[in-house]
């Protein structure tokens, strides 16, 4: 057999084989396949709400099936102006600007807000999207510890020129928060900015789910930006940058993950529209997903089990061995259980866990449920 310029592969193929590490894809099932589903970011339960799917139908109806071209082209319609002038007013920002996903967004906000000769420090436990962002930067990265702000203040100190940290409000591995209030008090002492990506907080954390920034008081100041996902709790797909008058005009001009992207399609900006509306008429969904993520981590710690408190709508359990995760996550959903299961490399720390997903619409006989079946699966 001829040889191939991708042999390589099978060889990072049988490493991750022999560390229990390979990742498949699995079709989900429009019915959800008669689980109980505590492994997606539907944390306030809207998804498959009625009017989150009107919404986006009647987007696709008036306006097609896709954004046609990049928002500088023919993908900006009156939907998505419509969805950035309520999306800011709701986070108490001065302007938004949406793009294709959570993903682009954090690009987007980092690789243009970090110009040649900048600081960008940034969380040792920050998201895949934002070490991207940093790597992609022209300006230096320097990783700090997870959630240190002394440490972020000494990389800061003695450094001339621009400077961002680059955190997330919500670490998506442990639902741990960052210390925001912290972190926005050393930015201001160093003329910094401070970049936050909210896809864990939106949502779940502020008043009415107004998001991490909210709460935190720093929404709407000078030296914040903050990036969301519109594709967790508000069900539907797409991401959006949040911050000043002039640093969403920069990066409608500078940010290449937004000019030279398609725009996100009508149908999602329609169902973002209308879940947002839903949770500004709706603002108890907010204490229901922290509610529900207390009772969670509350009943399986008394049952002996190692999970990390939850500052959001994220609970993880820890397992001894990524293939005791991948067995543990198997057993719950062949008891009708769906969790999330992270190991290596996907983990900072190393340590493989379930990663349960504290939704607003779960019953509490559904909770009580997810705890009978996680403790009678895990690893003995």
């Amino acid at each position: 057999m001829a040889s191939s310029p991708f042999d390589w592969i099978d060889e990072q193929a049988s490493l991750r084989a022999r560390a229990g590490l390979v990742r498949t894809l699995r079709p989900r099932p429009a019915d959800a396949g008669g689980l109980l589903d505590l492994a997606s970011n539907d944390y306030l339960g809207l998804a498959r709400h009625p009017e989150v799917i009107e919404g986006a139908a009647a987007a696709a109806r008036r306006w097609g099936g896709g954004a046609t071209g990049s928002r500088l082209v023919t993908g900006s319609t009156e939907l998505h102006a419509e969805l950035e002038g309520e999306l800011a007013a709701f986070c108490g920002f001065e302007a938004a600007l949406v793009l294709s996903s959570g993903y682009a967004a954090n690009l987007a906000a980092v690789t243009a807000l970090a110009p040649h000769g900048s600081l960008i420090v940034s969380d040792a436990g920050n998201h895949a999207s934002l070490i991207d962002g940093c790597r992609l930067a022209r300006g230096t990265t320097q990783v700090v510890p997870h959630a240190d702000p002394e440490a972020v203040r000494k990389t800061l100190d003695g450094h001339a020129g621009p400077a961002v940290v680059v955190s997330d409000t919500v670490f998506s591995v442990d639902g741990d928060a960052a210390p925001l209030t912290e972190l926005a008090s050393v930015c201001a002492d160093f003329d910094a900015g401070l970049i936050v990506d909210d896809a864990h907080g939106l949502g779940v954390l502020g008043d009415g789910g107004r998001g991490a920034p909210q709460a935190a008081g720093l929404a709407g100041t000078a030296h914040t930006v903050a990036t969301v996902t519109l594709s967790k709790s508000f069900g539907s797909q797409g991401g959006a940058v949040l911050g000043p008058a002039k640093v969403i005009d920069h990066l409608v001009n500078a940010a290449r993950t937004f000019i030279f992207d398609t725009g996100l399609a009508p149908a999602a900006a329609g169902a973002a529209l209308a879940a947002l509306r839903l949770l500004r008429g709706e603002p108890e969904r907010a204490a229901r997903a922290r509610a529900v993520a207390a009772e969670l981590h509350e009943r399986l710690t008394a049952r002996g089990l190692s999970a990390v408190g939850p500052d959001a709508a994220v609970v993880s359990v820890r397992a001894p061995s990524p293939e005791a995760a991948v067995r543990w996550a198997a057993d719950c959903r062949g008891a009708g259980l769906a969790v999330g299961c992270f190991r290596p490399p996907s983990v900072p720390d190393g340590i493989s866990r379930l990663r349960l997903t504290a939704r607003a619409d779960l019953t509490d006989a559904q909770i009580a449920d997810a705890v009978r079946v996680i403790s009678r699966t895990a690893p003995r």
